[in-house]
């Protein structure tokens, strides 16, 4: 896949270099498809240090519209205001590991699913909290505007409220938190989670039964799952031909085996 850089902030045209489509589909050359995306959000979307910006997203983005033959760039924008600003006009769809949820199908349309994820916890490897109970009383780090927020908001509930919720911007200020003991534990994406554990030696997941088992789910993550999700592309609730015409792009990348490509480079499993 080819990687290349994006249009950094909806101010942004000078920063702008389009994503280029490949030939196919009944897309036209002309017409150049913006995603919002919060970046950074590490596997989905992010900058290597040359300034390219890559990711599972990204590269699905490229197949997709590829397929389409639509050229495309990414635009930055921060993940609490996305919605509203896919509504306002300021790009024509989101790719930014969205969670499909009720309240957001309310405001925007969704494409097929086309990743499944799991809220998880990471803690600091010399932290005391061992189970999803050792959770009660401490103060949870969560990216504002996620279903990681939701899952620790039910969780604050589960525990009439003995617990504490910080949010951050981005994930990445909830990771520094982490580190620098301002919060005991980080509830988000599993995958985000895991590149995290991964880049550093003294965090892990915590462990024991969640959601992923209640519901069966073959594969579950090996570590304490607070929900199963699925992600979408969002539409503005009047762009059906596009949403449509994404739908079969996506079915046609899962039927070619470009989809398991681009999964097996940045997922294990």
């Amino acid at each position: 896949m080819e990687r290349r850089t994006f249009l950094k902030g909806s101010a942004g045209a000078a920063a702008a270099f389009t994503l280029a489509g490949c030939l196919g589909g009944g897309g036209s050359s002309s017409e150049t498809i913006t995603i919002g995306s919060d970046i950074p959000y590490r596997p989905f979307e992010y900058e290597t240090t040359e300034g390219e910006l890559v990711g599972f997203d990204v590269d699905i983005a490229e197949a997709v519209f590829g397929e389409l033959g639509y050229e495309h760039e990414f635009q930055k924008t921060s993940f609490d205001s996305i919605i509203p600003s896919l509504n306002n006009g300021n790009f024509r769809v989101i790719m930014s590991a969205m969670t499909i949820t009720e309240d957001r199908a309310e405001q925007i349309d969704f494409s097929d699913p086309y990743f499944t994820a799991y809220q998880t916890v990471i803690v600091l490897n010399s932290s005391d909290i061992s189970s999803k109970e050792d959770l009660r009383g401490v103060t949870v780090g969560v990216q504002k505007g996620t279903t990681g927020e939701s899952a620790a908001t039910s969780l604050k509930e589960e525990f009439d409220g003995d617990l504490t919720i910080q949010s951050y911007d981005q994930v990445t200020g909830a990771f520094d938190a982490l580190r620098n003991n301002q919060v005991s534990a980080v509830v988000n994406d599993n995958t985000v989670n895991a590149a995290f554990v991964d880049q550093s030696d003294n965090v892990r997941f915590l462990e024991g039964p969640g959601a992923a088992e209640e519901q069966g789910k073959e594969n579950a993550p090996p570590y304490l799952t607070l929900t199963v999700e699925e992600y979408g592309i969002g539409f503005r609730q009047d762009d059906d031909d596009l949403r449509e015409e994404v739908n079969g792009a996506l079915q046609t990348i899962r039927d070619n085996g470009t989809y398991d490509e681009i999964y097996s480079e940045y997922f294990s499993g």
